[in-house]
């Protein structure tokens, strides 16, 4: 379980190790908190969320807690210092940076049918390890689960298939969040850590043997083109 105190205590390290900041990509200038951007949304304008970007805005919560329990999970199972240091360096951050958002805009992102429910927190700091309120996420998860609890080589690539996942629903997001500057580099920054995980459980696969890391999977999780110098916690 995420609780808040994980949170508050990942963001307070994020801001005693933080540098000089760096331009986002909207040219807003994002605090560097560690090897993790994070934003100062009071240099953005709250433009009105579109239902699209609201459901945008629910799905990746849901995706990067995905991404927290499936490591942490695998970690308990198959220990790899990838898990761990992604999960607790890295993922938690970036639930934060969404959920910061989501309080931001005081909308509710477990009751997808009605959007004027207001945001609770204490709902979101206290949903289950493995329990999701998008039934999309909710399957991936229990199928990547099933599949990497059977050896660390299947971990890691459980790891390579979510990190492509979350760039590919990213990709899609970023692109319909058109005039939303807070949106947009809020997913950027997400993506940007996605791309330097990818190459991180690529190196844990190498390391194992597998020649092709994460391209070993197949054409669709074979992403040579991803930065690899993007900023996100190895």
């Amino acid at each position: 379980m995420i609780n808040k105190l994980q949170i508050i205590l990942a963001l307070t390290t994020a801001l005693l190790v933080g540098g000089c900041g760096e331009e986002s990509a909207s040219g807003q200038k994002a605090k560097d908190s560690g090897n993790q951007p994070s934003l100062d949304l009071n240099n953005y304008t709250k433009v009105s969320l579109t239902n699209d970007q609201t459901y945008a805005l629910a799905y990746m919560w849901h995706e990067e807690k995905l991404a927290y329990d499936i490591y942490m999970e695998m970690n308990k199972v198959h220990p790899a210092k990838q898990f761990e240091n992604i999960a607790t360096k890295s993922e938690i951050k970036h639930i934060a940076l969404v959920q910061d958002l989501v309080a931001w805009y005081d909308v509710n992102i477990t009751n997808l049918a009605d959007y004027t429910v207001n945001y609770s927190q204490i709902e979101l700091d206290t949903m289950p390890t493995g329990e999701f309120a998008v039934p999309e996420v909710q399957k991936l998860y229990d199928d990547l689960y099933a599949k990497g609890k059977s050896s660390l080589q299947d971990a890691l690539e459980v790891a390579c298939m979510v990190e492509v996942v979350d760039v590919n629903d990213l990709d899609k997001f970023i692109a319909a969040s058109a005039g939303n500057d807070a949106l947009i580099d809020t997913f950027n920054i997400l993506r940007d850590g996605s791309y330097s995980h990818y190459w991180a459980f690529d190196k844990g696969l190498v390391n194992l043997g597998v020649t092709d890391g994460c391209c070993s999977l197949g054409t669709e999780y074979c992403h040579k083109e991803y930065p690899e110098n993007s900023k996100g916690e190895n």
